[in-house]
């Protein structure tokens, strides 16, 4: 995890080309981000370990909304996985879910604020939410409760924002529902 967060901020650092003052989110304007989550439905009981919330987002910049804004098209990708384990006597056994969510977004960016470093903004985003589930004992019973339970297309309003401390590289923060409730990390403009 560490090993990709380094290698996507190295990345961003290397993309860096300087960008002329005005707005920080314009029509062409493309973006990568990639964060970590905080608090989520997904494994809402007691796990024996977990993989944390991670996403991988894309947006560009498509239209013009008047003088007030920019409207976006872009991608969503989400993981978040878990595990519990029980045991009893000589009986061992581990249940595993995996929880990825891949999606479309459009986000309305705010243009009114004369700050060239603050992009913030709102949308939709359409999802299909896939659970992988597997069930594992120490009496050789992992086939029969395996699969795809419970995955299903979903619909969520979020709201968030940039502040860009170096020309193209943003921390952001971004609240709604993908894999976690809230989203942290880091973005880069292409």
């Amino acid at each position: 995890m560490k090993t990709i967060l380094s290698i996507l901020f190295l990345a961003g650092l290397l993309i860096y080309v300087p960008k002329a003052a005005g707005q920080a989110f314009d029509q062409g304007t493309q973006v990568i981000a990639v964060g970590v989550g905080i608090g989520s439905s997904l494994g809402s009981f007691n796990y024996s370990s977990q993989i944390p919330a991670i996403s991988l987002q894309y947006e560009r910049g498509v239209w013009q909304a008047g003088d007030v804004g920019v409207i976006s098209l872009g991608g969503y990708a989400g993981y978040k996985g878990f595990s519990y384990k029980t045991s009893s006597g000589n009986f061992e056994a581990t249940s595993k879910w995996n929880y990825t969510i891949l999606g479309l977004r459009s986000a309305f960016h705010y243009q009114g604020i004369e700050n060239d470093r603050l992009d913030l903004f709102g949308g939709l985003m359409f999802s299909y939410n896939i659970l992988n589930y597997s069930y594992e004992d120490n009496t050789g019973s992992s086939a029969v409760s395996s699969g795809n339970f419970g995955s299903s297309a979903g619909m969520t309003i979020y709201v968030g924002g940039r502040y860009y401390f170096m020309e193209n590289v943003a921390a952001f923060a971004e609240l709604g529902y993908g894999v976690s409730y809230l989203n942290l990390g880091l973005a880069f403009r292409l």
